[in-house]
């Protein structure tokens, strides 16, 4: 599972499905945290997969804010 959040499989994704992916991801993360307040959480190591990924897929999303910006900027 953690393979599908490589950087680079995650940079040939539009703004729209990582947007769509953040939120799944952050749904995921609130299951995850419920689960372990409960004592429910069978895959501790998924806590930290989830995490990371929200972190790449926010920092893809401020890149291409980034280009986009500075790119128009050049224009």
């Amino acid at each position: 599972m953690a393979d599908a959040y490589k950087v680079n499989d995650l940079r040939g994704k539009t703004v729209d499905e990582l947007k769509a992916l953040l939120v799944d991801l952050k749904r995921e993360q609130i299951n995850q945290r419920f689960e372990a307040a409960t004592g429910q959480t069978e895959n501790t190591g998924r806590v930290k997969i989830v995490r990371r990924a929200i972190a790449r897929v926010k920092t893809l999303l401020h890149q291409n804010r980034a280009g986009a910006s500075t790119s128009a900027a050049k224009s």
